[in-house]
């Protein structure tokens, strides 16, 4: 993880019939922080500055980083379920969510299936819908190196993308990219990585602020999906940025904290 000031802590809580483990830090209205489909990157400037005036709720996915799996969890719209019946039990809503590729996917079902748990949602780069042009990334077919690659426009203007994944990886990454790529296939693997009545469930959701934020250049879901999720969620805000790929908050970190904090402020 990056240095940081802002303390945080990880712990355990039973929720959901289950030991859910979450990273939590800062102060303020709660936020809840779903993460993709490669594990948890690590506390970087955006959680950093969110936690000035946010408290971070940040659930490592069952199944990822050695943690053990759900056993009745076995898609994506379960996984959604296990973390509305979680942040019930937490106590926690209605709360903020920003969601990350997969993270938002997760978001997204639970937006369709009851959007009065969430104060406002934030999607960056979700998978969940296929494209109408151009595919999702196969992350399969790849190794998780390659796929971290291209999930940035220019990794030499990305310099904390570089802190994170630059150089050789380490054993315990390999292992951690690993795990998460196993779970992710358990979860996401037949359709690959959407639910075809995604779109059509979402047109049922209103009443809910929400911000679309995607990379002009993404690789990874092309912005094709970005405009079917504008289109079905009602009065969302779809926010391209420019010379960014599928990473914007390490990317375009400066814009992507303004374009967040202005949102859920």
């Amino acid at each position: 993880m990056l240095e940081n000031s802002i303390p945080w802590t990880e712990g355990t809580v039973h929720a959901a019939g289950a030991d859910l483990t979450i990273i939590k830090g800062g102060s303020g209205r709660p936020l809840f922080v779903l993460h993709e489909e490669l594990g948890f990157p690590g506390w970087l400037r955006w959680h950093e500055a969110l936690a000035q005036t946010h408290t971070l709720h940040i659930p490592i996915h069952p199944g990822f980083g050695q943690l053990p799996r759900v056993d009745w969890v076995s898609s994506v719209k379960d996984l959604a379920s296990f973390y509305s019946i979680a942040l019930r039990d937490m106590a926690l809503g209605p709360i903020d969510v920003i969601g990350f590729s997969l993270g938002g996917w997760v978001a997204a079902e639970m937006a369709a299936s009851c959007a009065h748990q969430f104060r406002r949602i934030v999607l960056v780069a979700p998978t969940g819908i296929r494209p109408d042009d151009g595919e999702i990334m196969d992350l399969f077919t790849v190794t998780a190196r390659a796929y971290l690659d291209a999930s940035v426009h220019d990794p030499e203007s990305s310099p904390e993308f570089a802190t994170l994944y630059g150089g050789e990886a380490t054993p315990e990454q390999y292992e951690a990219w690993e795990d998460a790529r196993a779970e992710s296939s358990r979860l996401a693997w037949q359709p690959y990585m959407h639910n075809p009545s995604l779109a059509p469930m979402l047109r049922g959701v209103s009443e809910l602020p929400a911000l679309l934020i995607w990379g002009e250049e993404d690789k990874v879901v092309p912005i094709s999906a970005g405009h079917i999720y504008n289109r079905s969620i009602a009065g969302s805000e779809l926010a391209i940025f420019e010379d960014c790929g599928h990473r914007p908050e390490t990317e375009k970190a400066d814009e992507f904290i303004a374009r967040v904090e202005s949102f859920l402020n």
